[in-house]
């Protein structure tokens, strides 16, 4: 009979097993707020309905930084992050933008679906050249900041700084008087465009104090944080936006200036040299922008390249080398020659012949001469 384990090791297990669902159980939280947004958005509570898009927008930068810091990220996990962002931060927002709307056309649904099925593409897009690697830049706009930057739209036009802010060089005209609902279609075409296109986005910076650049992430995410916290209908909405146009206008100005670099400068971070990567990559080219060649370095490719070329000489000296078919043929007909004189020797009676007799291996000995008398002991 097996003894049950102690009640220690029982509970390290269901500790392993907590802190295993807890990436999961975020990514599940994301799901739920976008389906309630969707709830809401039908229910005409478009107050409600952005909120639940922020705390799904949380929820997905926590899941992955919490399996990252407790080593439980799973392929698994990264395929259900991608499905569930395609349903928050796609076509819940999308879905609340085509609501808000007072006077829908027939095809305003198209836009919907544009928006939707771009996110969808890009997430993965992401899955293939992105995921379980660490990146300094994404490749393209970021589903989620399109998703918040239109859920937000309607928290910031219920403000003050929308109704009484008065535009620069016009006749006291406010936000609230630009023609926003054909300003808001080109904004869901502008966003959708710029999930599928190469333009790099910062990714959300690291936090720390061990260095600079962590110390400067830090001051940044508190900041956002506490703006969040006090303002967040002021915030969300021009904050996405200016995320959105300092990543597009950065992409021009560099590749006019010709500063663009390579694919693995701009999206990964470096890693030490002999370090391999955790993970294989798979096989998949990247589009790469104009002016940025696409790269295919592999931590792992001269140790996959040395075993192929071992393989292949063990294969070549387990496999008899085959000739071409001409070369073959001739061999044959040079053995079958050798094998016809050797045999016109044998039939012959015996030996190679005397010095004295004709070299031709087809030739017959020749008969004794009748004048030549035999000797009287010599055997008839």
């Amino acid at each position: 009979m097996i003894p049950p384990p102690p009640g220690g090791q029982r509970r390290r297990k269901v500790v392993r097993r907590a802190v295993v669902m807890t990436p999961n159980g975020l990514t599940l939280l994301n799901l739920f707020c976008g389906v309630y947004a969707i709830i809401l958005g039908i229910k005409g509570e478009f107050v409600k309905a952005p909120m639940f898009i922020v705390l799904g927008g949380i929820a997905d930068v926590l899941d992955g930084r919490v399996a990252r810091a407790t080593g439980t990220g799973s392929r698994f996990g990264e395929e259900l992050d991608s499905l569930v962002d395609a349903i928050s931060f796609g076509l819940a927002p999308a879905l609340l933008m085509y609501l808000e709307q007072p006077n829908r056309g027939t095809w305003e649904w198209l836009l919907a679906f544009i928006f939707t099925a771009c996110a969808v593409m890009r997430l993965a897009r992401f899955n293939v050249e992105q995921a379980g690697r660490k990146k300094t830049h994404f490749h393209g706009l970021p589903s989620p900041a399109a998703g918040l930057t239109l859920a937000s739209y309607y928290w910031f036009s219920q403000t003050p700084l929308y109704n009484q802010t008065v535009i620069l060089f016009t006749d006291s005209k406010t936000l609230s008087d630009l023609p926003w609902q054909t300003i808001l279609r080109g904004l869901m075409a502008v966003l959708a465009a710029l999930m599928m296109s190469d333009v790099p986005y910062p990714t959300v910076p690291s936090i720390g104090f061990k260095t600079l650049r962590q110390i400067l992430g830090t001051l940044v995410v508190a900041g956002c944080v506490a703006l969040l916290v006090v303002s967040r209908e002021e915030f969300i909405f021009p904050a996405m936006l200016a995320y959105v146009l300092w990543g597009a206008t950065k992409w021009v100005i560099l590749g006019f200036l010709g500063r663009s670099g390579r694919p693995d400068e701009i999206f990964w971070e470096p890693e030490p040299a002999g370090v391999g990567r955790s993970f294989e990559r798979r096989p998949s080219p990247m589009r790469s922008a104009p002016g940025i060649a696409a790269s295919t370095t592999d931590g792992n490719a001269a140790p996959r390249r040395d075993e192929s070329r071992e393989n292949r000489q063990s294969l070549e000296r387990r496999e008899p080398r085959r000739e071409p078919r001409g070369e073959e043929q001739e061999r044959g007909n040079r053995r079958r020659r050798r094998r016809g004189g050797r045999g016109g020797n044998r039939s012959g009676g015996g030996g190679p012949s005397s010095p004295s007799s004709p070299s031709s291996p087809s030739s017959s000995p020749k008969p004794p001469k009748p004048d030549t008398p035999s000797s009287p002991d010599s055997s008839t």
